[in-house]
């Protein structure tokens, strides 16, 4: 082990059984599953039980989950006033993070280690994400809350208190299989925040909160923002190549590009691919589609011998557009998924604790004297 790693690469921080990555061959797997299969086969909320709990559920245990997320929709009144005091212009991130941390208030849950506790935090998270998302964004519209629709499944009921229209299957089962895709992905920035703060007995709220933060900065959630930026900026089909290479040439990164994982295209990015050209064919092309298939290409023959290809936000974005959902939202969407990753290794984290505090390379001075205030350079 080397004496030092910035920012801990390749240093394991904990052992899992929630999900592995095969970075050379592009394999993401949940719980031994691979992804293309639950993305394929699963829901979203089955998922998010596997990835909890360990296992797929009976048709029983599917049912009891569902009817307690359905019971936890509904936010209380004094978390919307509470977002109704932050300014319009802030970015729903830091809506959702303080919206998040009030929440442990108004449940406490201080008893970490019990698993009722761990089960209802969870469940209530899950359940209120949503809704916390939804009503931020039409608030600072000027525009009322809706109130969640009990006959709705999770992601076509956001689409729902987003919009006040209940969106068409396709859509909501489009998103439902971007939730499963981001709903996990190892020992991420965000997750190791959580974990960090889980390892303190923190409660599940401060837990989410804390990961929340993280996968705010624009090296980890905020990427898919920046793609459409970079696909608006580059304009045109015809502009992809010049535009590429006079990045490369400046050593800037092309968001959407390479992962500290995958050494082959993201197995996501594949997946998330396949619904854009499902959604395009169905509600008609987008411009910037267009120009981020060219983006890939080019892009590919650049960079592909350095093992850099297009990951999960290359085209996440573009699908979040297409369905009305607007720009700075994509990353509040991303933590309506990985909220389930977190709260898995959450509990994971509690069946065998230990307070995380590593060590540092201590470089300063050493037997300084101090100087009167008079006598200082």
């Amino acid at each position: 082990m080397p004496d030092y790693s910035p920012g801990l690469a390749g240093v394991p921080a904990a052992k899992s059984k929630i999900s592995d990555i095969d970075g050379q061959k592009g394999i993401l797997e949940y719980r031994g599953y691979r992804i293309e299969v639950l993305a394929e086969k699963s829901r979203f909320i089955e998922t998010a039980y596997l990835l909890l709990f360990g296992k797929l559920p009976t048709a029983s245990e599917l049912r009891g989950f569902s009817t307690d997320l359905c019971a936890h929709r509904r936010i209380k009144y004094r978390i919307t006033d509470l977002m109704k005091c932050l300014p319009e212009h802030g970015h729903p991130m830091d809506a959702l993070q303080a919206a998040v941390a009030a929440l442990g208030m108004f449940y406490p849950a201080k008893n970490v280690k019990d698993p009722e506790v761990q089960y209802h935090s969870a469940v209530r998270l899950i359940a209120k994400l949503p809704p916390i998302v939804a009503a931020h964004a039409r608030m600072r519209h000027g525009d009322d809350p809706i109130p969640p629709r009990d006959d709705l499944d999770h992601a076509a009921n956001f689409l729902y208190m987003l919009t006040g229209k209940p969106p068409e299957p396709m859509m909501a089962e489009i998103l439902d299989v971007a939730l499963i895709l981001h709903a996990e992905h190892t020992m991420n920035a965000s997750t190791f925040s959580g974990l960090v703060t889980a390892s303190t007995l923190a409660d599940a709220y401060t837990v989410v909160s804390s990961a929340i933060g993280t996968l705010l900065g624009p090296l980890h959630g905020g990427a898919n923002e920046q793609v459409i930026d970079m696909l608006r900026e580059i304009g045109a089909v015809a502009n992809v190549r010049s535009y590429l290479e006079k990045k490369l040439a400046a050593k800037e990164k092309i968001m959407g590009f390479g992962h500290r994982e995958y050494k082959v295209k993201d197995p996501r990015a594949v997946i998330v691919q396949k619904l854009a050209q499902k959604m395009f064919e169905r509600y008609g092309r987008s411009p910037l589609y267009e120009i981020a298939l060219e983006t890939e290409r080019v892009g590919t023959e650049l960079l592909s011998s350095k093992g850099v290809h297009a990951n999960v936000d290359f085209y996440s974005g573009i699908v979040y557009e297409k369905m009305g959902i607007e720009k700075d939202l994509f990353t509040p969407v991303f933590a309506l998924a990985r909220v389930v990753g977190w709260l898995a290794h959450w509990i994971e984290q509690l069946k065998d604790n230990h307070i995380f505090r590593p060590t540092e390379i201590y470089e300063g001075e050493h037997d300084q004297t101090y100087l009167p205030m008079d006598q200082r350079p």
